[in-house]
């Protein structure tokens, strides 16, 4: 019960700082101060304060993207186990919902930006679809080698502590490598997409919710928040193998994890360029053919 309940917490709390970390990251290679850490927490609460405006001839699908941005990512998070703790929700099979959980909160995101009429939202949710198409098929490959390692599909058993990295290490090198790229490509960084950026012709995800306002931006903020958390929490397990020897030390090793991978991603910012378009598709394929490396050795 109480390591249930920390989970909950961590998901709802931390999010917000992981941006921070990142801006904070970037700053430094740049020699400057930066943005405070907490800033995505005052970002929060100064649009819930304020009020919100709909484009004209949008309805409902409009604010059901930032609902089921945040949602989503929330129930995927309570299938996903943290640091050496089982997850909350766990069943054979659960490694497809949670892979759909973010489909369906992209599919809504998408809708919401066809909703506003608007063609450069269009635009952006044609992109945002089509890569996404380029980077399941990474996720999934990487899912069938971690359960054919484990011998389950249950994400607590294939992401548990166990001698995956003794008996099986060049396979799971290939996957978190490919999902490495989907960490950065389905939270939108650079090289795939600059968050920083306000030119609509080179944006993706940001072009999507430019209507977006309010209370209605929170929520977008929010769950892209959550949604960096959850992804880097699936990457963390399967570089770093978690074993609850003690549960305390345990959460506080996870938590710095976390804020490890978020620095990772900041210097990866920092040092790189953003991709050409053409070029995004190129480097998916290369994360899918890594999984399906990783899946092809364990072939046997």
């Amino acid at each position: 019960m109480i390591d249930t309940l920390v989970h909950v917490l961590l998901v709802l709390a931390l999010p917000p700082l992981l941006p921070g970390v990142i801006a904070r990251t970037k700053a430094a290679f740049a020699g400057r101060n930066g943005p405070p850490l907490l800033q995505g927490y005052f970002d929060l609460a100064k649009l819930l304060r304020k009020g919100s405006i709909l484009p004209e001839g949008s309805g409902w699908v409009f604010l059901a993207g930032p609902v089921a941005g945040v949602a989503a990512p929330l129930f995927a998070s309570l299938l996903l186990p943290f640091g050496g703790h089982s997850a909350p929700v766990s069943f054979a099979g659960d490694m497809i919902l949670f892979a759909y959980l973010f489909a369906l909160a992209r599919f809504f995101t998408a809708a919401a930006a066809l909703d506003t009429g608007s063609a450069f939202e269009g635009m952006g949710a044609a992109r945002e679809v089509a890569f996404s198409c380029l980077a399941e098929p990474a996720l999934f490959f990487g899912f069938v080698a971690l359960a054919r390692i484990s011998g389950s599909l249950s994400l607590s058993t294939m992401l548990g502590a166990g001698p995956g990295w003794v008996t099986a290490g060049a396979p799971l090198v290939l996957v978190a490598a490919s999902w490495a790229v989907v960490l950065l490509a389905e939270n939108c960084r650079i090289p795939f997409d600059d968050p920083n950026t306000h030119l609509e012709l080179t944006m993706i995800h940001e072009v999507m919710v430019l209507d977006h306002g309010g209370p209605a931006f929170g929520l977008v903020l929010y769950g892209a928040s959550v949604k960096l958390f959850v992804l880097s929490a699936l990457f963390l397990r399967v570089v770093v193998p978690f074993s609850a020897v003690d549960p305390g030390l345990d959460w506080v090793a996870f938590v710095a994890g976390i804020l490890l991978v978020a620095i990772a991603i900041g210097v990866v910012e920092s040092v790189m360029a953003r991709l050409k378009l053409v070029k995004v598709p190129q480097l998916l394929v290369g994360a899918c053919l890594l999984s399906a490396f990783g899946m092809l050795l364990l072939a046997r």
